[in-house]
């Protein structure tokens, strides 16, 4: 493990042990690709500790298969490392009735309540809230209230935010925030997405 010195040493009453171990809310944000792959990286992280491991992807489609899902979905039935449970907004989100008739400003409401239920449960580790910044910034989940329930998030749950435009309520209450730019991209020269890259 990395023997790294943090710069500063809080006056927080806490052992090194205990600050080491206390959970973290992390936000992956900005323009540049690479946000969700990250946190599915953690996510394997999380995995190999046997920690058991939530994703809920908030934005995307649920025909989109991005390949991090099938491989999680895998090495969670391994029986090696922790589980794994992967939820997407219109598939598989089985509390919700008459799927087709809400709206996806429902699902995201309703998809957050379900997250608000595992985190008081401690059903999770690890979370993926995957594209979760999106529902934030456009207004369809209350911001103050997900720092609110994240702050007072019960046990050692770890939760990590992705997506463009993170608020900055949000960004301010996280222990971790990473902004990943973008310096170029195929996409500029008109190379669209691809296997083994994209998905």
């Amino acid at each position: 493990m990395p023997q790294g010195q943090p710069s500063v040493v809080p006056q927080d009453g806490l052992t090194t042990r205990q600050r080491r171990n206390r959970p973290l809310v992390m936000v992956h944000t900005g323009v540049g690709k690479g946000k969700s792959t990250a946190a599915f990286g953690m996510a394997l992280r999380a995995w190999n500790q046997g920690w058991p491991v939530g994703v809920f992807q908030f934005v995307k489609s649920a025909k989109w298969k991005v390949g991090e899902e099938n491989a999680l979905k895998v090495l969670g039935a391994s029986g090696e490392g922790g589980t794994v449970d992967w939820h997407k907004m219109g598939e598989g989100w089985s509390w919700i009735q008459r799927d087709g008739e809400m709206s996806n400003e429902d699902k995201a409401r309703e998809g957050w309540e379900q997250v608000k239920r595992c985190l008081a449960e401690e059903t999770y580790a690890f979370y993926v809230l995957d594209e979760f910044a999106y529902p934030l910034h456009w207004g369809w989940v209350d911001v103050a209230e997900v720092v609110e329930v994240l702050r007072n998030r019960p046990g050692t749950q770890h939760v990590v935010v992705t997506g463009r435009n993170a608020p900055e309520e949000l960004c301010a209450f996280a222990d971790l925030v990473t902004d990943m730019s973008k310096v170029k991209h195929p996409m500029d020269a008109g190379q669209k997405g691809q296997r083994g890259i994209e998905w």
